[in-house]
């Protein structure tokens, strides 16, 4: 069947296993036969011949690679497997049979298989594929020992891939990875591989093979072709000699030996890192390289190395137009004290920033230099401070002068006073005054170099200068009031409107000048403030500018705060005070400031002229005082005229007062109040008997006449009795007035009463009865009007005498008389408060003695 074509596999199966047990050729069968199933023939010859079975699944086109691996592990065809994964070419087949076990130990057949890939199926093979993915697989395999055995193999033993660049690079960067120490064999042996890569690679971080690399690097630089690439592999040699081993002298031996620019100028950038500066420097000169001038300038001012920097910045600038090169020179020159070069360089043509260097000299105290620098430029202000650090002062001012400035001024002048030369030091200061911003700071100068006399001086002659202004006058007050205290008044009094005024006030304050802080006060029109400080300062106390000044102060508080101080600093002056404070003060206010210190006598006058005001408090103040000097005229007139006061309260001090006038005047007060009843009480206890009728005539009150009667007859005072008769007339109940004259035996002193009753009861009635009766002719009332002028008579009745009247002996006693101009008393309906006789009665009363006064 298999003669006539037939392609089934069960038929080439059988015909395979035919073969395989009859041992016709069953290799042949196997690699020629295209119809048979491998897997079938492969298990069917594991247990005839391994190799065949083999055989067969290798002609399964990897279908049945897993048996194939398991049949040439199981009976230890590991060449025939290297052979057969070598030509596969499959990284998954060798992932598998280069696989470690899940516990990480190594298989038991992979060394066998590696050593059977490495030593025979690799070198067999002529197919560089072939060999570059079984490196690859035992990369991916980590075994780096085996591969580098394995490219030992290929590479060092002369097979066909002994030049083979790649495998010359994996070979050298396997060793890299795995095995450093052989890696400078290899490079020896080795002349075809990258050796710019590689030495990068070995001289990495990650691996820090810097002799490696130095030595593939000068290797291939011996070979390389052209300039450019040489200098290349030699700037990168001499990079890992003073970049990575730090090994200068090296680096120094290698620059000289090659003798190139680019190296010189690789050594010099190490060197400069390294802080090797003068070393750095001869290298950039030698490679005449000034690229670097920034950090070769920084590195040599860390270092103070200016002599090295000289021939360097001269080089440099020969190739590079730059400010910083030509300032730094400068600089050089100045730190080197190369003062002629210096001068010779300035003079020349420059792109030097001369300012700034010259400042930075000046700075470092390097002042011959700078001196050099800044007349070149003609900066006269610095200049001017050069000299005076060089102790030039004549040259300094003359300097100053040529740049009018004024912080110039300020520095020669400072200068100038700690050098004492005054006078200089004067003629710069004539031109700061006139500058207010800066005059405080020159006094400071002055003062804390204890040249308080100088600073005088100069100031006094600054006040004639065109640019005198307010704050010179001022200054020089306050240095008056620190230093010299008796000029300061006669200045302020000549410059006041040019002062500052409340700069040299808290300047008198400090020096407790109060004289002169009067003075200010007033002329700045601060009279309140003036004022104050008087009163504070008794020393500043002048009565007249006292006076002057509180007249015209703003706030009133400070009258009475000048009341106070003359009552305790000046009283006797205190009435002139008060009186040139009068229109201005609260009278109230003064009463009570001065009787809460007890000082009311010492403002009689003052009280007397403002009493006119009738204020309660005056009034009462004034009373006080009549009171305690036993004056009852002035009294009686104060109160009298002004009636704003408690009456009742003086009343009541005075009723139990020592002297009979004033215990009047209490009764008379009762009476003004319509106490009438305490007024005649009094009255009635002095034995003032007139101003006890008096009083109760004026209460109109029956009652209390009643009880003065009845008074008067128990101590027998019949004038008095009689007295009251008459001047409370229209008081007296007839009846009572009666009764007590009858009882008491006065009759007689009744009897004018009884009269004067009768008198005025008849022309009442008369009265009536006009009013009632019916009209008569005029004849007959004529008639009538006669016949009662013949019965009464028409002149008035005369008392002569006490018995005519029937008067009893006792009424015509010395004091006492009366006399009728008519037959009775006829007291008139409108009789006066004093209770007199009208015109009718013709006649008067009088009554002395006992009444202690007269009618």
């Amino acid at each position: 069947q298999v003669a006539t074509g037939n392609r089934e596999v069960a038929t080439h199966n059988a015909i395979g296993k035919i073969y395989v047990t009859l041992n016709r050729d069953p290799i042949s069968f196997l690699n020629n036969n295209q119809f048979y199933d491998p897997k079938v023939l492969g298990k069917f010859c594991e247990k005839l011949d391994p190799s065949l079975a083999f055989a067969a699944y290798k002609r399964g086109a990897g279908e049945c690679d897993d048996d194939l691996i398991t049949v040439c592990q199981e009976n230890g065809l590991f060449k025939d497997l290297a052979r057969y994964l070598v030509e596969k070419q499959d990284l998954e087949t060798w992932a598998t049979v280069l696989a470690l076990a899940e516990d990480g130990s190594e298989p038991p057949h992979r060394r066998s298989l590696i050593d059977q890939v490495v030593q025979t199926a690799l070198p067999e093979t002529k197919n560089p594929d072939e060999v570059s993915v079984t490196v690859k697989a035992f990369m991916a395999g980590e075994l780096t020992s085996e591969l580098i055995e394995l490219l030992e193999r290929i590479v060092l033993q002369g097979s066909d891939f002994s030049e083979n660049r790649n495998l010359q690079n994996l070979l050298i960067l396997t060793a890299i990875k795995a095995d450093p120490p052989r890696v400078m064999e290899y490079i020896n042996r080795l002349d075809n591989f990258d050796g710019e890569q590689i030495a990068q690679i070995a001289v990495s971080d990650q691996y820090e093979l810097f002799e490696e690399g130095y030595t593939i690097y000068t290797k291939f630089a011996k070979v390389a072709e052209g300039d450019e690439a040489k200098t290349t592999l030699n700037v990168s040699a001499i990079a890992v000699l003073v970049d990575n081993l730090h090994a200068m002298d090296r680096g120094k031996e290698f620059a000289e030996r090659v003798n190139a620019p680019e190296v010189w100028s690789k050594l010099g950038a190490a060197q400069l890192v390294e802080n090797m500066v003068s070393e750095s420097i001869t290298s950039y000169i030698k490679a005449e390289d000034p690229s670097q001038y920034t950090e070769v300038i920084e590195k040599s001012e860390q270092e103070g190395d200016y002599g090295m920097l000289v021939p360097f910045l001269v080089m440099a600038r020969k190739q590079i137009k730059e400010p910083t090169l030509d300032t730094m020179l400068i600089y050089a020159y100045a730190k080197s004290e190369k003062l002629g070069d210096l001068e010779e360089f300035v003079s020349a043509p420059n792109v030097a920033n001369i300012q700034q260097i010259g400042e930075r000299c000046f700075e470092e105290q390097m002042y011959n230099a700078a001196k050099l620098l800044f007349a070149s430029i003609g900066n006269n202000a610095k200049l001017a401070l050069c000299f005076v650090h060089l102790g030039m002062f004549r040259e300094a001012t003359d300097a100053a002068a040529k740049a009018n400035a004024v912080s110039t001024w300020k520095e020669v002048s400072k200068a100038c006073v700690a050098a004492e030369e005054f006078r200089l030091a004067a003629m710069c200061g004539m031109h700061i005054i006139v500058h207010p911003d800066h005059l405080e700071e020159l006094i400071t100068l002055y003062e804390r170099a204890a040249q308080s006399d100088e600073l005088i001086k100069m100031l006094e002659q600054g006040l004639g200068l065109e640019g005198a202004h307010a704050g010179i006058f001022t200054e020089l007050g306050i240095l008056y009031s620190k230093y010299l205290p008796e000029k300061l008044m006669e200045h302020i009094k000549i410059f006041c409107s040019r002062m500052n005024i409340p700069k040299i006030l808290r300047a008198c304050d400090k020096a407790r000048l109060w004289d002169e802080a009067v003075f200010l006060y007033k002329n700045d029109e601060q009279q309140d403030s003036a004022v104050k400080l008087m009163i504070e300062h008794p020393t500043a106390f002048q009565h007249d500018l006292f006076l002057d000044c509180c007249q015209k102060v703003r706030n009133t508080e400070i009258y009475y705060m000048s009341i106070g101080f003359y009552l305790e600093m000046q009283p006797m002056q205190l009435t002139r005070l008060l009186q040139v404070l009068t229109p201005n003060l609260d009278h109230s206010r003064v009463v009570h400031q001065l009787r809460k210190s007890e000082n009311l006598p010492l403002a009689a006058p003052y009280l007397k002229s403002v009493q006119k005001e009738n204020l309660t408090a005056v009034n009462e103040a004034l009373n006080e005082l009549y009171i305690e000097e036993e004056d009852y005229p002035s009294l009686r007139t104060s109160i009298d005229d002004f009636d704003n006061f408690d009456q009742l309260a003086l009343a009541q001090k005075t009723e139990k007062h020592e002297l009979l006038e004033f215990r009047r005047i209490a009764a008379y007060l009762y009476k003004r109040n319509t106490r009438y009843a305490q007024s005649i009480e009094l009255s009635k206890g002095d034995k003032m008997f007139k101003d006890a009728i008096e009083t109760t005539n004026d209460s109109k009150s029956a009652e209390l006449v009643e009880e003065l009667l009845r008074y008067f007859v128990e101590q027998e005072d019949k004038e008095c009795f009689c007295a009251t008769l008459f001047t409370c007339y229209q008081y007296v109940s007839p009846d009572v007035a009666i009764e007590l004259a009858w009882r008491n035996n006065m009759v007689d002193f009744v009897m004018p009463y009884i009269v004067q009753y009768t008198k005025h009861l008849h022309a009442k009635i008369a009265t009536l009865d006009e009013r009632t009766a019916p009209k008569v002719d005029e004849e007959e009332e004529q008639v009538s009007q006669a016949a009662a002028a013949m019965m009464y008579g028409d002149g008035p009745m005369m008392l002569t005498d006490g018995m005519q009247m029937g008067v009893a002996p006792g009424m015509g006693a010395p004091g006492m008389g009366m006399g009728m101009g008519a037959p009775g008393m006829m007291p008139p309906q409108n009789m006066s408060p004093q209770m007199g006789m009208p015109p009718q009665m013709g006649g008067g009363m009088g009554m002395g003695g006992q009444m202690g006064g007269g009618f």
